[in-house]
């Protein structure tokens, strides 16, 4: 892939200026027409797929609503036949005691039975299964219970309130829906309660389902339960089109169905095909109403236009490249008397501007702009040589001004040395002993021999630091090592641990009172050094200790200003991390009234200390 686009990027190179042309033009024309082309085409792609969505959902809501009203039906049919008590007592009883009974019960309790059932063209039987040992089984309409399977089935219908459909009967389930209902009886001594079915076979039940052969969308119930038990129409077109792909884009809507999403489409793709299902969730039925739609039936219409908008552009691009040819040949003539006098420059001759021939008040083209542009340029060119021999120039006061800097420092340490001597002449050993600490830390501070230094040396720095502050201010500061002796000559960066003691001296000590600072020194793990300031001072504000961590971890790009804070922290961390990595650098911790602790983090490794 590499090698072709170094291969691509070489041909443009070195492609004509008018076929580089061409394909500019064709990129801002060409290749934003097709753009809103296809995008105007997907647009009524999408608006087709949510008319398309809409009508679906509207016409799976009237399937949905008519399935109901037939539930509804089925429902006040059962409860009609409940509602004749003589009937249901009279199978509980002694069927077998008293024929002229018997033939009594047929004349009147079974013929009204028999007149519900042929009244309600929905309803293709009604049975009852009755645990009566004494029950005459002489008609369809009266079972034993042991004819009903499965035998606990009761146990379900008393778990779901009494009565439950099932789209696909215990018998005959293929073709029929069956209504169950416990028949509840007062003082009723069996064992198993009496169970009524109501059965109605698909074709009626389904009626408006099974009769639809064509349209946009196909429809199909679906058990809730069961993705391998559905009913739907086999003549329909979307059917015959899928084949034997049907059952497997069945069992891939099956696996999304989701009853407390009913209202979102769904979308599936089986053998390189998108189809798209709404649906609604029967809860009596526990089954699903699905329609489903090819995604390319619905776009048979858009799709068309792509190759007409293909076409449409091809010829624009011809006529486009046939204008572009021929005006890039008359526009360009006119480069190679710019081009003759560049190459003459390229090979030294700085002198040699392009003669453009234009008048004072005269602009010219864009051709005509870029040889001006050149001859600008070529005078740059000489104001930038005379600058750098300008600046060279400075490079070497700068150097004489650091020299005589060095001078007057000397002449700083010099004075102070002979003030301590008149001190010590005149009895006056306080202030000898702070200008001997001014003058060490004034060595220190401008004397850099390297970036590194001893800890010993920085610590004596440190010690110089606080017996001159304790001279200024009147003794308030005590300061206090712990560290083993063998890291007294390690070399850690120099003034790194300086800034931290000024912060403690400048910021914990509270008005009037005295800090005690604590430098503690040890070796972790062999590979690191641990430097601890700690003070126990006013400590740091809760938010701005917050808002110092932040910054210390990386977490927020606020600079930390000293001024604002009191806190000379960035300089250290910034430069211990650009200089050892993000491994190391700075940590505080402080608790208000209590203390404030500064961790300084070193690569235990006197060969990767590099200093500032």
């Amino acid at each position: 892939m590499k090698r072709l686009l170094t291969k691509v990027r070489k041909i443009y190179r070195n492609s004509r200026i008018s076929q580089k042309l061409f394909l500019t033009f064709s990129m801002l024309i060409a290749i934003p027409a097709i753009s809103v082309s296809f995008l105007f085409i997907r647009i009524q792609e999408v608006q087709l797929y949510k008319d398309a969505m809409s009508n679906g959902s509207s016409h799976i809501s009237r399937i949905n609503e008519k399935l109901r009203s037939k539930m509804d039906i089925i429902e006040n049919a059962s409860s009609t036949a409940l509602t004749q008590k003589s009937f249901v007592d009279f199978i509980h009883s002694n069927m077998r005691g008293d024929g002229l009974r018997l033939v009594k019960f047929r004349q009147n309790q079974f013929e009204q039975m028999h007149n519900i059932i042929q009244s309600n063209e929905m309803i293709s039987e009604l049975s009852f299964y009755v645990d009566n040992p004494d029950l005459y089984e002489i008609w369809p309409e009266i079972y034993h219970y042991d004819k009903f399977t499965p035998q606990d089935y009761w146990q379900t219908l008393r778990d779901e309130g009494g009565a439950a459909y099932r789209i696909f009967a215990f018998q005959d389930g293929e073709h029929t829906l069956s209504y169950y209902r416990l028949v509840r009886l007062q003082g009723q001594q069996q064992k198993r309660p009496s169970i009524m079915e109501i059965r109605t076979p698909h074709n009626l039940f389904f009626s408006d389902l099974l009769e639809e052969t064509g349209g946009d969308f196909f429809s199909v119930v679906m058990e809730g339960g069961d993705a391998s038990r559905y009913i739907y129409n086999p003549q329909h077109s979307f059917s015959q089109a899928a084949g034997e792909e049907l059952e497997q884009i069945l069992a891939s809507i099956h696996r999304q169905l989701d009853a407390l999403e009913q209202n979102s489409p769904l979308k599936v793709q089986v053998g390189g095909q998108t189809y798209y299902a709404v649906y609604r969730y029967l809860v009596p039925l526990d089954a699903y109403v699905v329609d489903i739609a090819s995604h390319q039936a619905l776009m048979k219409g858009p799709r068309s236009w792509y190759a007409l908008v293909v076409v449409i552009t091809l010829c624009v691009l011809l006529l486009l490249m046939l204008l572009v040819s021929h005006t890039t040949r008359r526009l360009f003539r006119r480069l190679d008397s710019v081009l003759s006098s560049m190459r003459k420059v390229r090979k030294g001759q700085l002198d040699e501007k392009i003669d453009t021939g234009l008048e004072e008040d005269e602009t010219g083209d864009e051709i005509d702009e870029v040889a001006i542009t050149y001859n600008k340029m070529l005078d740059e060119i000489k104001h930038l040589m005379t600058q750098v021999v300008d600046k060279q120039l400075i490079a070497k006061n700068a150097q004489l001004h650091s020299l005589h800097s060095q001078i007057n420092s000397h002449f700083l340490y010099n004075a102070l040395e002979a003030i301590r001597m008149q001190a010590e002449v005149q009895q006056q050993p306080v202030i000898a002993e702070a200008l001997v600490s001014l003058g060490s830390l004034l060595r220190y501070s401008m004397k850099w021999s390297g970036d590194t230094v001893a800890l010993e040396e920085e610590l004596a720095n440190i010690q110089s630091y606080i017996k001159f502050i304790n001279f200024m201010e009147g003794g308030g500061y005590v300061l206090t090592e712990i560290l083993p002796q063998e890291v007294l000559l390690y070399a850690i960066p120099k003034m790194c641990m300086q800034p931290i003691v000024e912060n403690a001296v400048h910021h914990a000590a509270p008005k009037g009172g005295s800090v005690h600072i604590q430098i503690t020194v040890r070796v972790e793990n062999d590979n690191l050094l641990l430097i601890e300031i700690a003070d126990d001072g006013v400590g740091v504000d809760p938010q701005i200790l917050a808002s110092l961590q932040a910054i210390l971890l990386g977490e927020s790009d606020t600079p930390i200003v000293t001024g604002k804070n009191g806190l000379g922290l960035g300089n250290v961390h910034k430069r211990l991390q650009l200089n050892y990595g993000k491994d190391y650098g700075l940590w505080i911790d402080s608790v208000q009234g209590a203390y404030t602790r500064v961790m300084i983090r070193l690569p235990w490794e006197n060969v990767n200390l590099g200093g500032w």
